[in-house]
């Protein structure tokens, strides 16, 4: 068309995922984004061969401070980091930062691991190890590899992305003993319902799949459930 002028990409996730579009400006080769991606993974792994057992936290960053869910999700952490677990978050605010706030409650290590976004994500204060992905699955790689399993309090796309991603690595044999843990119930019982109603009633998935999570409102059960798979973490450097 004339005069049209195609737009910069705002994110590097933006710039490899939309390289084959015209309306898109390409930045850089192909050989750049597999260095790029090589570079983020070697700093990822780097940073956390040595953090032992762990758990991943994830729910909504639009939580406040003020909401009883932010409370739960930082006693939650306390909990778990009392045990003897790192906690592992998406670095911002919300429920991220409940966690990491946890976390420093118990004295256990505090990991963010932030996004580049098209609107700033801060990483919020109670991080102590931080890190800066430009790519989202380079970034999952990390929740997975170091983590002995999922605490999953209520969230919007992203939160919800994380969880499916984690059931479908349990339900394809790619991870093993991976405990998921839905924190919620009032929040979860509609998702819950509707997987029973209709992915498992029209047999899309099996009985079996529906018992790959586990939905509680205590932050106890929460701490007893991972340290019964606190065996899965990170296999240390020699």
């Amino acid at each position: 068309m004339d005069g049209y002028e195609p737009r910069m990409p705002q994110t590097l996730d933006e710039e490899i995922i939309g390289a084959q579009e015209a309306a898109v400006v390409s930045t850089l080769s192909d050989a750049d984004r597999i260095e790029r991606i090589e570079r983020e993974l070697q700093i990822g792994f780097d940073a956390m061969a040595h953090i032992g057992a762990a758990a991943s936290f994830f729910g909504s960053a639009r939580t406040s401070r003020a909401d009883p869910e932010y409370a739960l999700a930082r006693e939650t952490a306390r909990l778990v980091g009392q045990a003897g677990m790192a906690i592992i978050t998406g670095g911002g605010p919300g429920a991220m930062e409940a966690a990491n706030r946890g976390a420093q409650d118990a004295g256990a290590p505090s990991i963010g691991l932030n996004i580049e976004l098209p609107f700033e994500q801060r990483m919020n204060p109670w991080v102590e190890l931080g890190l800066e992905f430009h790519y989202f699955f380079t970034r999952k790689v990390m929740f997975v590899r170091y983590a002995s399993g999922f605490v999953v309090f209520p969230g919007g796309f992203g939160t919800l992305d994380e969880l499916f991603e984690s059931l479908t690595l349990i339900q394809t044999a790619k991870i093993r003993n991976f405990p998921v843990i839905l924190v919620g119930r009032d929040y979860w019982q509609g998702l819950i319902d509707w997987i029973c109603e209709r992915p498992l009633g029209e047999d899309k998935i099996t009985p079996e799949d529906v018992e790959l999570y586990t939905v509680t409102d205590e932050p106890e059960e929460v701490r007893e459930i991972l340290v019964g798979a606190a065996h899965r973490q990170a296999r240390r450097p020699q």
